[in-house]
């Protein structure tokens, strides 16, 4: 791609620091689908080697496309669009699930007070606003949550490292400590009370159905390395035409999963979403297979892009294998 090409001629290290020379390759400028995200978050991937620059750059995109493009005013749309915006949602220990978040917004004369802690903002260091999740209404024992924009620098608002996690490099994420911040009445965004529902949970899917390019772009990447330059083995060169098959078949997935997204359809837990992802672990472990029986022995781009496919599967499991789970009583 010509965007990716030129923003890789300008960049140092994207190892380091995927920033550098993105708006000058015109990659910052908010995407017009889904599937234009999903495919240049797989090109950056399989240029680089490297899922935390896809996840930067991607996180960035989607963020802006679902919250801000999707439930904006006017007036958000022309402040936020096209900035670094990142997602506060899960919260240390607890993860996102909504019975035991605890993040509140209290409505103090024209503006909001919010108190609590976030954990594993993805893109949040870097983030111009961010997005928060909090309890603004409790109906009958339910949690009612509103998303609020809350711009850097806001005062009581502190970012801390997210200790314990070294994968996904360079893709950078942070806890979020907001003591009493204050926001104005135009920082909601969206409808009051509804925000769960309507767009923290359907966020999972669209940011799982990009995710799945991704990781495309990552065993494109992968299968470049393992041809030799030499001529394969019998044995070689039928472990990779199954890694390369089954890649196919991977990437027809990714499609399926994407392209609805465009038309406004957002399939929670679908079937295809689901063996998608049950397929890249199976094209992971087979990948380790080859690696160890044919080479190339001590790649560390290979190794660390195992390793950080491998990561990904670890990020909302429990929520994940709940949804596999109840795929067994469709009929």
């Amino acid at each position: 791609m010509d965007k990716v090409d030129a923003w890789l001629a300008r960049c140092p290290d994207p190892a380091v620091d995927p920033m550098p020379g993105m708006a000058e390759a015109g990659l910052l400028a908010p995407c017009g689908s889904y599937r234009e995200i999903a495919r240049i978050k797989a090109a950056l991937v399989e240029r680089t080697g490297l899922l935390g620059v896809g996840g930067v750059w991607g996180g960035r995109q989607m963020v802006g496309r679902w919250f801000i493009d999707g439930f904006g005013t006017a007036a958000q749309k022309a402040a936020w669009l096209g900035k670094t915006a990142a997602v506060s949602i899960s919260e240390p220990g607890v993860g996102a699930h909504p019975k035991q978040l605890i993040t509140r917004a209290e409505r103090i004369g024209a503006a909001w007070r919010i108190t609590g802690e976030k954990a594993w903002t993805s893109n949040g260091p870097i983030a111009d606003v961010l997005i928060v999740l909090a309890i603004t209404a409790e109906d009958a024992g339910r949690k009612r949550y509103s998303m609020f924009l809350v711009p850097r620098g806001t005062p009581g608002v502190t970012l801390k490292d997210m200790p314990g996690f070294h994968a996904l490099r360079p893709s950078r994420h942070c806890q979020v400590v907001l003591a009493g911040c204050e926001v104005p009445a135009d920082a909601l965004l969206g409808p009051a009370g509804q925000a769960y529902d309507r767009m923290a949970l359907p966020f999972r899917d669209v940011e799982d159905a990009v995710g799945t390019f991704g990781t495309l772009g990552a065993f494109r990447f992968l299968l470049h390395r393992l041809r030799p330059v030499s001529d394969l083995s019998d044995a070689a060169a039928l472990s990779l035409g199954g890694l390369v098959a089954l890649t196919a078949v991977y990437e027809a997935g990714a499609e399926a999963v994407v392209a609805p997204l465009d038309q406004g359809q957002v399939a929670n837990g679908s079937a295809t979403l689901v063996g998608s992802r049950l397929l890249a672990a199976e094209i992971t472990r087979l990948a380790r297979v080859h690696v160890a029986a044919h080479g190339p022995a001590d790649d560390p781009a290979v190794t660390t892009l195992l390793n950080d496919i491998e990561a990904t599967f670890a990020v909302a499991r429990g929520p994940r294998l709940a949804r596999q789970a109840r795929l067994a009583m469709r009929s």
